[in-house]
């Protein structure tokens, strides 16, 4: 059981808000109901009633408790990494001729006389 998920199992049952949870965790809403769902068959029982107003389930409650303890032991969360900012921006070119036949009328189309 990944402990990334338990956090985010704790934070969701802390708040009982999944947008709430989501924003203070800083992952799209997407990704906490995917976690729940990855942590609910892992387990193999529903953790939180999702009709209405989110309430935890009493499997919920008792796994709640194991999985404070567990994340509480575990070592904190590696802080995120920032890519360096920088780097060359590309132009866009738009769709021209290949150069190799750059200058030469197109097969279906006659040229223009003067």
């Amino acid at each position: 059981m990944k402990i990334a998920l338990l956090r985010r199992y704790v934070v969701l049952a802390d708040t009982l808000h999944f947008p709430r949870a989501a924003e203070q965790l800083g992952i799209p809403l997407a990704s906490l109901y995917t976690s729940l769902d990855k942590l609910e068959e892992e387990l193999g029982h529903a953790l939180i009633h999702r009709e209405g107003t989110p309430r935890l389930t009493p499997v919920g409650e008792l796994f709640l408790e194991e999985a404070r303890t567990t994340v509480a032991a575990a070592p904190p969360p590696a802080p995120k990494t920032v890519a360096p900012a920088g780097g060359k921006a590309k132009a866009s070119k738009g769709r021209g001729r290949a150069p190799i036949v750059k200058g030469q009328p197109k097969p279906y189309k006659k040229r223009q006389g003067r």
